[in-house]
């Protein structure tokens, strides 16, 4: 079930809002959990029993290293198998096969006539989040940054909450712990809640999914037949469609997480109007970037211990930022294009990049969309050879001949037109500030409400209702 579907919106939701809100609040913590458990049946029965055994065996190692307190290498050895088994199992469904097909490649330049099968694998949903949420928690444990959580109600409230549990935000327990013990529920919570999750249910229904069909036709197409302009506007319309779907599911996050009393953290910061690839990083998928931050650059060193080990935890960071995201060599590429450019930044043109006169912000704005468009065309593409179709023609003089019929692009253009404008306009902070300024308002209660029923009606029309970020 995803949060962008009629039968979220007008079954599942209100039947357990009303349940949440007449329930004690002593109550609120095993409904949550319940109810969060119904949610992720309804998508992914088979793997249930996979994230109840998180909660199971993360309740229990935290526990016990609360129990070992000054025992430091009892802790330690409880802190090693726990993550041993919460990244165990992710690198098991996600990574098997990867590592099995890129075996059986190497035997094959090596001209060893043996091959291993590979497994009959789905990801489970959600699992690459609340891998990284759980595994937070254990190590917060072990630093003694919080307590182990002595209910395993509240604990499973907390790993599969649903506004955040399939796609993020990533919720760190020391964001939450005082909300999963005492929370206070009120109209304004409810009213601005609803309303946050409609901004996001139009930012994914509205834009990203019509724009989305765009990208559908140049792939549809060809990448071998199409224009070296439309190979352009195909970036674009798919790095828009990224950034709406992710951006609107992480806000209607955040607003069922206000709706039931939860402050959820903001996610994203209108990257794409950003100066520099450093800036960017900040403001796009900021809770995993923060994990990253926490949990990986900083015990490596961070920048404290020179130069050269700084250049080292940064490609790490990045290399497992690109992996993290997908079983596949393009991502690696990808997050290795992302640490190349910040290494530059850092040591070259960040100052420049980011200097306030107009030549600089130009030039700096200029840059990031080339980056940003060849970055998501990376991302997107998968497969090796079509991605080198793809790049040759964006640039066709590195590539495979001539620009092909230019007319396909004033076709696709002259369609979504208006789409392409109005993404580019929601893209900055502009229509976001002014909503906020009369979100109380009679304007601002009459735009939700216009935004919620122009949605319902395109769930209604229409099939292509994906969430990019549910496969990663």
């Amino acid at each position: 079930m995803v949060f962008s579907s009629l039968s979220f919106i007008f079954v599942f939701l209100p039947i357990f809002m009303v349940l949440y809100y007449i329930v004690p609040s002593r109550g609120k913590n095993l409904l949550l959990f319940l109810g969060s458990i119904v949610f992720y049946s309804l998508g992914e029965p088979y793997y249930l029993f996979l994230i109840l055994c998180s909660v199971l065996i993360n309740y229990l190692a935290a526990r016990g290293m609360d129990r070992f307190r000054g025992r430091p290498l009892e802790r330690k050895t409880i802190l090693i198998l726990v993550l041993l088994y919460n990244f165990g199992v992710l690198l098991f469904f996600k990574y098997t096969n990867f590592f099995i097909e890129n075996i059986n490649a190497l035997l094959r330049i090596l001209r060893i006539n043996w091959e291993f099968y590979t497994l009959n694998l789905t990801l489970p949903l959600g699992i690459s989040f609340y891998t990284f949420q759980i595994a937070s928690y254990v190590v917060d444990v072990y630093r003694q940054r919080v307590k182990a959580d002595s209910s395993f109600i509240s604990l499973g409230a907390y790993l599969c909450m649903f506004p955040q549990l399939i796609a993020g935000p990533i919720v760190v327990y020391a964001d939450v712990d005082t909300d999963l013990k005492e929370r206070t529920l009120s109209v304004d919570n409810l009213d601005n809640g609803l309303k946050t999750f409609i901004i996001g249910l139009g930012y994914k229904v509205i834009i990203a999914n019509r724009i989305g069909t765009l990208w559908n036709d140049v792939c549809a197409t060809g990448f071998e037949s199409i224009s070296t302009p439309l190979a352009w506007l195909g970036a674009f319309a798919y790095s828009m469609q990224l950034y709406f779907d992710f951006c609107g599911y992480s806000m209607m996050a955040i607003g069922l997480g206000e709706m039931l009393g939860f402050d959820i953290p903001v996610n994203f910061r209108h990257p794409y109007t950003c100066r520099s690839v450093t800036d960017f990083w900040r403001r796009w998928h900021i809770t995993l970037g923060a994990w990253f931050r926490e949990y990986v650059y900083i015990p490596l060193g961070g920048n404290r211990k020179g130069k050269f080990c700084t250049v080292r935890n940064l490609l790490i960071v990045w290399l497992l930022t690109g992996f993290w995201h997908g079983a596949a060599w393009n991502f690696i590429l990808w997050g290795l294009l992302i640490f190349v450019f910040q290494i530059i930044e850092k040591n070259v043109t960040l100052k420049w990049l980011t200097a306030n006169n107009i030549i600089s912000k130009l030039v700096s704005h200029a840059y990031m969309i080339v980056y940003i468009l060849i970055s998501w065309t990376i991302f997107a593409i998968t497969d090796f050879s079509e991605l080198g179709v793809y790049l040759a023609r964006m640039f066709p003089f590195f590539g495979i001949g001539q620009t092909l019929d230019p007319t396909d692009f004033a076709r696709q253009l002259s369609t979504y037109a208006p789409l392409i404008l109005i993404s580019i306009i929601f893209a900055t902070s502009y229509p976001e500030k002014l909503f906020d300024k009369i979100r109380s308002k009679i304007p601002g209660i009459m735009i939700a409400f216009y935004i919620f029923w122009l949605s319902v009606y395109y769930l209604c029309i229409e099939v292509n209702n994906p969430f990019l970020y549910f496969r990663f």
